[in-house]
């Protein structure tokens, strides 16, 4: 009996184990799956969302996703019934956001004003806002509700976006080709003919990439951005032993043309990358400031040396005084103290 219940409670033990262990290892699709919009938007209100899956999980990753939803949107009944379907994705960061949405653009879709990062595709608009990515197809809520849809989205963040996604050449690039590399997986997404090694993300390095159209072909670029621009320097030794590639360093940045079609077409677009470095001087308090203050802190410390100088002589004159009267009045002084003389056995004389 007791071998059994040993074996019981080994087994329940083991059971809970792989219970934890299936629950860490389970998708992030699955485990992303948290409220991200509120019951209602305006006048629509919030129908059961539904189950929503990363299409490429490694990719999703990479980029931050923390949480996904879908749901649809419904006002009215009958012949006045509106709806539209609301798809929202969560990222760690506004960058990652930035990287998401440019991943998901449709290649036709068009400039919007919806936000800052948005696109109209053929049924809606999708748009990047802080470190969300969000999509209406269907239908969209009216621009006054949109305040208040945002001031609603859980852990909001809305950091600066990187300058390296605005510094790509806009002479010939392809509309909605932007891809954003934050890691080995993007990389191997959209600029397969990179080594990992190469790109050297474990120093911190970012990358833009887009392709441009030329009388010859597509032409693709990718622009790494490094910390320093030693990183840079040395990384640039190893881009140049990629084959039928051409590459040029301005600073921190490496710019490197995949196999273009046309070379003289990549040397005018290389040509174009530039960096020009800011250097921030610190402010220098004036020295007339300086001198106002040291002058302000020692007259402070005279007048201190005045007053503490003629409490000594009041002092002194004072006890001077007194001696001198004690000295020259025949008289008792009538400031002397009065004292009693008490002998051991407590009588007094």
């Amino acid at each position: 009996m007791p071998r059994s219940l040993g074996g019981t409670a080994r087994g329940q033990g083991l059971g809970l184990l792989l219970t934890a262990l299936s629950v860490l290892s389970a998708p992030a699709a699955l485990l992303a799956q948290a409220p991200i919009f509120p019951d209602q938007i305006g006048m629509y209100q919030k129908r059961a969302p539904t189950t929503l899956s990363a299409p490429d999980r490694p990719l999703y990753e990479e980029y931050g996703l923390e949480a996904s939803e879908q749901a649809v949107y419904v006002q009215g009944e009958g012949v006045t019934k509106k709806q539209f379907t609301a798809t929202g994705w969560r990222t760690h960061d506004s960058t990652g956001a930035m990287a998401l949405f440019e991943s998901r653009r449709p290649p036709g879709a068009k400039p919007a004003t919806f936000a800052p990062l948005s696109v109209t595709t053929s049924d809606g608009v999708i748009f990047e806002y802080g470190n969300y990515v969000i999509q209406f197809t269907g239908g969209q809520p009216d621009n006054a509700d949109m305040t208040h849809f945002y001031n609603q989205l859980p852990k909001f963040e809305n950091s600066p976006l990187p300058l390296l996604a605005t510094a790509l050449p806009k002479d010939g690039l392809v509309p909605n080709s932007e891809r954003y590399l934050l890691g080995p997986v993007s990389l191997q997404r959209f600029a397969p003919e990179i080594p990992p090694s190469t790109a050297a993300f474990r120093y911190g390095s970012e990358a833009q990439l887009g392709k441009y159209n030329t009388p010859k072909g597509l032409m693709t670029m990718v622009l790494f951005d490094y910390p320093t621009p030693n990183m840079a320097r040395e990384q640039t030794v190893d881009f140049e032993k990629i084959a039928k590639a051409a590459v040029k360093r301005a600073g921190p940045l490496v710019a490197i043309v995949l196999d273009p079609p046309d070379p003289d077409a990549a040397e005018r677009l290389l040509g174009k990358i530039t960096y020009q470095a800011q250097v921030t001087e610190n402010e220098k308090v004036p020295v007339n400031e300086i001198k106002g203050f040291a002058g302000q802190l020692i007259s402070m410390f005279i007048l201190a040396g005045i007053v503490i100088l003629l409490c000594v002589v009041a002092g002194l004159a004072y006890a001077g005084l007194r001696i001198m009267r004690r000295k020259l009045s025949k008289r008792d002084d009538p400031d002397a103290m009065i004292t009693l003389s008490i002998d051991h056995r407590g009588g007094s004389r």
